[in-house]
């Protein structure tokens, strides 16, 4: 089976405005035969939890595919972080099935859980740096628990703030850094070891608007020329906006772009799931969303 990453293949005679060259943009969305592709990353199969009388999820089904970042909205409470939990084997469902790359960890004990998590990056809110550790203890981390030599903590340490544009914050104390920065430093350490499935819970809360939109560049670049699946928890509209609307290529001095979607191409490896009362009330393409006439979907696309 073919599968075109990030667009559709008209995007790929497109023109770029002169930044990015048609060659930029087919080794970034290259056809990729491979069967694994078709197996989903994460999957829920009729999933139903509850807490004492209270209602979580009923009857949660979904697929994440390779490559493609899932976007939960919903208002608090409606599960969404219910459902990260859920992928993380943190919580276990009532009923119903969680796969991941195709295995079902429903049932999973914690130590079958600790391998599974090995393939996953989890951002928190709040980024959840150690005060105590500098930025590269705290991306080195995992590495030192591994037992891993200096030299090659070192040189995968600065490859994941380089991703994050950090490089030069490596030596600094979480107390010395923004909420931003914290933020960025926190998806470094969660990317050491190259997850190919990366979960955000609201990365951008309590952010400023340029700080949340470079959150968000980081989760495009992930999805783009990376090849991760992910989920990204979020309830702010501006989120939505940049994830869908938006791709990331490398230009010909090696840059890192981001191209808006256009009128002749469409992302197809970015979707939308609205939650509500632990129901899927929306799931399709933002444009989809935007035209959906449920009351409720338009009053939270207004954001009241």
């Amino acid at each position: 089976m073919s599968t075109t990453l990030g667009i559709t293949e008209p995007a790929l005679q497109t023109q770029f405005d002169g930044r990015v060259s048609d060659n930029a943009a087919e080794s970034t969305f290259a056809e990729v035969n491979d069967r694994n592709r078709e197996i989903p990353s994460i999957e829920f199969r009729d999933v139903h939890l509850a807490f004492d009388d209270r209602t979580v999820l009923d009857g949660l089904s979904f697929k994440v595919m390779k490559g493609e970042t899932k976007i939960i909205l919903g208002g608090s409470g409606c599960g969404k972080s219910t459902t990260i939990k859920l992928v993380l084997g943190l919580l276990k469902p009532d009923s119903g099935q969680i796969l991941v790359d195709g295995e079902d960890i429903t049932h999973h004990t914690e130590e079958q859980m600790m391998k599974v998590r090995k393939k996953i990056g989890m951002i928190f809110q709040e980024g959840a740096l150690f005060d105590s550790l500098s930025v590269y203890d705290n991306v080195a981390f995992k590495l030192h628990e591994e037992g891993e030599p200096e030299d090659e903590v070192e040189r995968e340490v600065r490859r994941m703030l380089r991703f994050v544009n950090l490089e030069d914050a490596i030596d600094k104390m979480p107390i010395e850094l923004s909420g931003g920065m914290r933020r960025r430093v926190g998806i470094a350490r969660a990317l050491v070891g190259d997850p190919k499935i990366v979960m955000f819970d609201e990365p951008t809360a309590g952010l400023d608007p340029p700080t949340a939109r470079t959150i968000c560049e980081l989760a495009m670049k992930l999805r783009d020329l990376e090849d991760v699946s992910s989920i990204f928890v979020t309830h702010e509209m501006n989120n939505l906006d940049y994830l869908c609307s938006e791709y990331a290529v490398v230009n010909d001095e090696g840059e890192v772009v981001f191209e808006k979607e256009g009128e002749r191409l469409c992302l197809i490896n970015s979707k939308v799931l609205m939650m509500r009362e632990g129901r899927v009330i929306f799931s399709g393409t933002d444009e989809s969303l935007r035209k959906a006439e449920e009351p409720y979907i338009q009053k939270f696309l207004r954001g009241h």
